[in-house]
């Protein structure tokens, strides 16, 4: 068996090098944007000082008042200039986005990756079948590793793919097009910067599917819609006639009253209708510029031409045109936030006109919004896909094969340690498992984990840290990190059985096609039943017709091998003292161990044990 190590990137590799100059770049024009922004803020001060100087000067005399038109002239400059600052405040944040995006993208090439905020524990549970295990969500997992998304719903599709398994085409349609995205940087954190630029933090689209996807709002005033056109004109109308003595001028007060009644009579409707959409808003009337850079990217893939072909139907606007139009209509109901809104809607009945507009544009689009969002999450998980592989260009792309169980790896190291040891591992079908014995700390659960976290990722549709990794569609099953719960009275040994009982149960579910990796099971009782207990765990497991490994330190299971006709497969690792310290080369080796080291580290520990099988032998003494 060879083993080698796979090193981490190094400061002249082309991620390392490509991040940096794209985070100096960035800190280059953020520098540029904040002097413009200084000239900007200057120019706006003086003509401010200026307006005010030429307004006092006319409101004391000192000026003619055909010199408020300069004043009224530079409030309009003012304003013109504040318009252009405020283009210029969003540049700046887009570019302090791309700083930390590519500060991001160096921190994932070291461990610094391990600070990141977002882990995804929100995705654990206890009875998942191997993501506590593997470190597929919490601190130092592969999801807090390979998350670069914006919204909640690209989260949380992350999060899916890596907790069950695809079907191989869905595998090889993923790999196809995260294949395509690796090169594309520019595209992947465009997308990310412009969904981080309308919402700081990760916006959850659900709300705003779920007010979409409702039945109408307004259907019991559905008469004041042409109410609220009619009356008005017929107000205004009164009073115009009433100002030229056509009319009585007092009759237009009936108008107004009447507008008044229709307003209060809507008032409660229309304010349900608002609070369900200013709900579930949340910064996505800003979202079409998201949507407008994808719909500009060119695919060659079919992948990610289907998911771009979910963001417009044939003879349809684009999405993004039709989210700015949703973005339009929406600055219509923010102007009820304004001062003057009770005055413009008493005399325009202005609610019900923008918020009919907006239920026609549900209406219109609403069915459609969930394949948007949908369309965005899958890109966006698809892009974290391509980001790995371009952060690690030593992992491989994994070969999918049916039938099986089956799995077949060379070179393969554990996706989250910065230098593994690499080892060739085989489980060439139904039935075959490595039983693996070692001292203690020589890497047996460190290769379980291994090879079910790239089995993972594999089946996610990622790449592996291997040279090679051919695999079958199968179930990922482990037992590994049991614990006890006080608060449920479960000790440590129960808690164990549970566990095997899911593993097992799951196995059964799957017909065969799993892959089990169980670490020192039946730890919590006697050797005697353990030794039983394992070996009919084990036999139970390949009944199914699953493959996998278990680790132990009880060598009489190592018969097993000659039990099972060949498919189980003793291997080991192990140790060896130099200067008289442990060393360790991690190294797969073929057979069973012949040395431990449990005393030996006890005393490294500081813990004063003795050998008796090296202690001198004591004198006895009898009674003559």
């Amino acid at each position: 068996m060879r083993a080698s190590v796979m090193t981490p990137a190094s400061e002249t590799s082309s991620p390392n090098r490509t991040y940096t100059e794209r985070r100096a770049a960035a800190e280059a024009e953020l520098k540029r944007l904040d002097a413009v922004s200084a000239r900007y803020a200057n120019l706006r001060a003086l003509v401010f000082i200026s307006g005010a100087a030429v307004a006092l000067l006319v409101l004391f005399s000192r000026l003619p008042r055909t010199w408020w038109w300069a004043a009224g002239a530079a409030l309009a400059v003012y304003g013109v200039l504040a318009v252009l600052h405020h283009q210029v405040f969003l540049r700046e944040e887009r570019q302090r986005l791309y700083v930390q995006l590519n500060e991001r993208g160096l921190a994932r090439l070291t461990r610094a990756w391990h600070d990141f905020a977002e882990r995804g524990e929100r995705f654990l549970t206890g009875s998942h079948l191997y993501a506590t295990d593997l470190d597929v969500f919490g601190q130092g997992s592969v999801f807090q590793l390979m998350n670069e998304t914006a919204t909640r719903a690209g989260e949380e599709r992350l999060a899916a793919w890596l907790s069950w398994p695809a079907q191989a085409e869905v595998v090889r349609a993923r790999q196809g097009a995260a294949r395509e995205l690796v090169p594309r940087l520019d595209f992947r954190q465009d997308v990310c910067v412009e969904a981080r630029t309308v919402a700081r933090e990760k916006a959850d689209p659900g709300l705003f599917i779920q007010w979409a996807e409702s039945g109408p709002s307004l259907s019991t005033i559905r008469w004041a819609r042409p109410v609220a056109v009619v009356l008005p004109l017929v107000t205004l109308a009164l009073f115009v006639l009433g100002r030229f003595d056509v009319l009585p001028r007092p009759l237009w007060y009936i108008g107004l009253l009447a507008q008044l009644a229709v307003a209060v009579a809507t008032r409660n409707p229309l304010r349900a209708m608002e609070e369900r959409m200013s709900a579930g808003e949340r910064g996505f009337v800003r979202y079409a510029p998201v949507f407008e850079r994808v719909e500009r990217e060119r695919f060659e893939h079919p992948e990610l031409r289907r998911v771009q072909s979910g963001l417009q139907r044939e003879g349809e606007a684009p999405v993004s045109t039709r989210l700015k139009s949703f973005s339009r209509l929406y600055s219509f109901v923010e102007f009820k936030r304004h001062q003057f809104h009770p005055i413009v809607h008493l005399f325009t009945l202005w609610d019900i006109h923008s918020l009919f507009a907006l239920e026609r544009w549900r209406e219109r689009h609403g069915a459609q919004v969930r394949g948007w969002f949908d369309a965005l999450a899958e890109l966006e998980a698809l892009s974290c896909l391509a980001g790995l592989a371009y952060d690690r260009p030593g992992f491989t792309w994994p070969t999918l094969e049916e039938g099986g169980p089956k799995v077949k790896a060379t070179g393969v190291g554990h996706p989250l340690l910065d230098e593994p040891v690499l080892n060739d591992v085989e489980l060439p079908g139904p039935g075959c498992a490595l039983l693996l014995t070692g001292s203690n700390m020589s890497g047996k659960t460190t290769l379980l984990r291994a090879l079910g976290l790239n089995s993972v990722l594999a089946l996610a549709g990622a790449p592996v840290c291997a040279r090679s990794f051919t695999l079958t569609p199968l179930q990922v099953l482990t037992s590994m990190r049991v614990k006890d719960s006080l608060e449920r009275g479960v000790s440590y040994f129960y808690a164990e059985v549970q566990r095997i009982k899911a593993v097992l149960d799951a196995a059964v579910a799957a017909k065969g096609h799993a892959l089990f990796l169980l670490d020192e099971i039946l730890l919590g009782t006697n050797t005697r039943e353990r030794q039983i207990a394992s070996r009919e765990v084990l036999r139970l497991l390949l009944k199914t017709g699953a493959c996998g490994g278990v680790t132990t330190h009880d060598l009489s299971l190592a018969n097993l091998a000659e039990e099972h006709g060949g498919k189980v497969v003793n291997m080991h690792f192990r140790d060896h003292l130099e200067n008289g310290k442990m060393v360790f080369d991690y190294k797969l080796r073929a057979g069973v161990v012949d040395t431990t080291n449990a005393l030996r580290v006890l005393k490294m520990a500081g813990v004063p044990v003795e050998d008796p099988e090296q202690s001198p032998p004591s004198s006895e003494s009898g009674l003559g």
